[in-house]
């Protein structure tokens, strides 16, 4: 009696380990497969993070190394190391106990404390947003992944059991995770060819982002699967007779594709769930390779195949480490039936992904780890963009991340026969920055099967792709609204990156040069060494940038060291000192516009007043944006005019096939035929009208009318001109 209250305390039946210990162990391969000393270890750490997480309890209630013990449980149901079911069970313990790194190091291995580590969120750091902590802690994660993949396969089994329990949490709670789970988690593992993961975290994700469409196939499947159960023996019945005679020994499966998969078919292709077939797949693994097209051989001579549902991924595997040949074809009574054949090696792969290598590191260390670099190449090149990414805005990141966990996959080649595995959709342009990031960026135009195609045409399987490059060719912004891949985007952004870096020096050194001047210390401040140390900036490039970009005055870097200049207030610049030309210096024109000793800066006008030539201007440093041009009279820089030193002179330098976008507002005596007259009057002028509107009030009417103009002579003529037409009451330019 006492001893079976004890078992009950102890949860061990009576056995060595507590039950939940010793399903890990079983799963793994049993005590025989694990060795004496990897089952010491893993015992060694469930009783390590046991302890540790004594008192802690989850939002279920139930005590929190429970959740350990499933995500070491999930991990060693695919067979992984004994290290990795050891960082599995202590993966919260850095994170949520009082233990550290060195801890960790110290009772188990670096490996293990390195492992635990990279799944462990930044917790300690506030954040602005949810966004930067999610982008955050993703970024951490991936650049782990550069020591060890199996960073990442812990944490999904992590965000696994997380999802099978969220029905304890607050519906919002779940929904924000379920999204965060749909957009990477999910994504990632079907990168990694993880289908077994990713299959159960998307019908998790579907239960709770479309509760009413899970409940309804909830209902519909049951009573489709027990016809499907029938009709596949039905299937495979002549099948197999045929096989055992040709002497092959095989494994026959059958599934029925998941919820989520079959709601995305009804969804996609806009048919009820009674008119979607081909929900079933049939799976035979065989021995070896060659086995695989005998047995397609087979299969075709009993059912007709539909030939655009045929892909062999054994002869070309998919970038996730995919292989098997897959053929629809019509099965009894008309209904199309996917079959799968494959390998035992393809079977467990495409089920574990990359994580099946893990099983075989033992036998051939060497062959799996080049299995597992080979399948994260491009995992591999994220983390490396990623790593010299470094100041990748929050939203940027995320975007860069879910760029590349795309789902289809285009194969093309170059001109040389190699592949190129590629997203669906992508261009001539990514094709480019695939081969290497110079040919992207010199990259002028491409053939495509011998044909010239735009760079922004998109790309499909089985295309030859010729680059053709240009010394004088630059990227250009307009790049990054067709590119499709990670790697295209960053190498663009990076680039122009580094262009506005270079017009911010120039620009900040005409500013601080100016100054210097005005305050008479030129002499002064080329004696100055290593000024960009004491103001703490990285270089000298860097300050100088830094005022250029407008992220910094200049007064607030000169006034370190020559504090007398500006501690007195100084004098308001008279309004004829904006208006101050320099079209006797040498310049270069921009966009319309001059800037003394300046060429190639960005500018942009302001959209608050809408200059045009003709209009008295100035230039206004905006932070990050280059230079933006308004109106002298402009609200907008009269708020900003305290900061003087980012004001800048510039004049009109445009040429003459140059336009400029006005607004006028066009008020007038409602009468018939009034729009006609007054398009007619602007279309006399050879002005192209962009939006006209008319709004009418009782007998007033209203116009807004957005026109191209060469400036301002040619709008003060045609204002005097509408204003002599009948009715007009008043033109003005907003």
């Amino acid at each position: 009696m006492a001893a079976a209250i004890l078992d009950r305390i102890l949860n061990t039946d009576g056995a060595k380990y507590p039950t939940d210990f010793q399903e890990i162990i079983d799963l793994m391969g049993g005590s025989n497969a694990v060795g004496p000393s990897g089952e010491d270890f893993v015992w060694r750490a469930y009783n390590f993070g046991k302890k540790a997480h004594q008192g802690q309890l989850r939002k279920s209630g139930e005590p929190y190394f429970t959740h350990c013990v499933e995500v070491a449980t999930i991990l060693a149901d695919m067979k992984l190391d004994p290290v990795t079911i050891s960082a599995a069970l202590l993966h919260d313990v850095i994170e949520d106990t009082g233990y550290t790194h060195k801890d960790v190091e110290q009772e188990f291995s670096e490996e293990v404390a390195t492992l635990v580590d990279g799944v462990t969120k930044l917790s300690d750091i506030k954040f602005r947003s949810e966004e930067d902590k999610q982008a955050v802690n993703f970024r951490k994660m991936l650049l782990s992944v550069a020591d060890d993949i199996r960073v990442i396969i812990i944490k999904f089994a992590d965000r696994l059991h997380n999802m099978r329990t969220l029905k304890h949490l607050p519906a919002v709670k779940q929904r924000r995770i379920a999204r965060e789970t749909r957009d990477v988690y999910a994504p990632l593992a079907h990168r990694l060819g993880m289908y077994r993961i990713k299959s159960e975290m998307e019908d998790l994700i579907f239960d709770i982002l479309e509760p009413k469409a899970s409940q309804e196939l909830h209902k519909l499947i049951p009573k489709r699967q027990a016809f499907f159960e029938k009709y596949v023996q039905k299937f495979l019945e002549p099948v197999k007779e045929k096989m055992g005679d040709a002497g092959f020994e095989a494994i026959y499966k059958s599934r029925f594709k998941t919820h989520y998969s079959i709601f995305r078919k009804m969804r996609d292709q806009n048919r009820p769930f009674e008119d979607v077939f081909d929900i079933y797949a049939v799976r035979i693994v065989v021995e070896r390779v060659e086995e695989c097209y005998s047995v397609l051989g087979l299969i075709h001579a009993f059912y007709t195949p539909i030939q655009e549902r045929f892909k062999d991924f054994i002869a070309q595997p998919k970038s996730n480490g995919y292989q098997s040949i897959q053929t629809t074809v019509v099965g009894p009574d008309g209904f199309p039936v996917e079959v799968q054949i494959r390998t035992k090696e393809m079977d467990d792969t495409a089920e574990e992904g990359v994580a099946a290598h893990w099983q075989y590191k033992e036998q051939d260390s060497k062959s799996s780890q080049e299995d597992i670099d080979q399948q994260v190449t491009w995992l591999r090149n994220l983390v490396d963009i990623l790593q010299t990414e470094d100041k990748t805005t929050s939203h940027q990141f995320m975007d860069l991340l879910k760029i590349d966990l795309y789902k289809d996959e285009i194969f093309v080649y170059t001109p040389k026969g190699e592949v190129r595995i590629l997203p669906l959709g992508a261009t001539p342009l990514d094709f480019a920055f695939d081969v290497h990031s110079q040919v992207g960026l010199h990259c002028i135009g491409a053939k495509v099967n011998s044909r010239i195609k735009p760079l922004n045409s998109e790309l499909e399987s089985g295309d030859k792709v010729e680059i053709i490059t240009s010394d004088s060719q630059k990227p250009n912004s307009s790049w990054l609204k067709f590119v499709k891949t990670s790697k295209a985007k960053s190498n663009i952004r990076k680039w122009i990156k580094g262009q506005e870096f270079e017009q911010s020096v120039r620009l900040g050194k005409d500013i601080i040069e100016r100054e210097l001047r005005k305050i008479k210390k030129a002499k002064e401040w080329k004696h100055l060494k290593d000024a960009y140390i004491t103001l703490k900036f990285e270089s000298e490039e860097k300050m100088i940038a830094s005022i250029g970009s407008g992220h910094r005055t200049v007064s607030s870097i000169l006034g370190k060291f020559f504090p007398e200049e500006y501690s007195k207030p100084r004098k308001e610049k008279s309004e004829s000192y904006y208006a101050e030309s320099f079209l006797n210096r040498a310049r270069r024109n921009t966009k319309g516009v001059s800037i003394q000793g300046i060429d190639n800066m960005m500018i942009s006008f302001g959209k608050c007043c809408n200059p045009i030539p003709g209009d008295p201007i100035l230039g206004f440093i905006t932070r990050g944006r280059g230079i933006t041009v308004h109106h002298k009279d402009c609200d907008t820089v009269g708020t900003n005019l305290p900061e003087e030193e980012r004001i800048i002179d510039v004049d009109w330098a445009a040429a003459r096939s140059q336009k400029f976008l006005v607004r006028l507002k066009i008020l007038a005596q409602e009468r018939k035929h009034l729009v006609r007259d007054v398009t007619e009057t602007i279309s006399a002028y050879d002005i192209n009208i962009d939006t006209l509107s008319m709004k009418v009030d009782g007998d007033v009417v209203t116009g807004l009318v957005i026109i191209e103009v060469e400036g301002v002579k040619q709008l003060d003529r045609l204002k005097g001109k509408l204003l002599a037409s009948e009715g007009v009451i008043s033109v003005e330019r907003e």
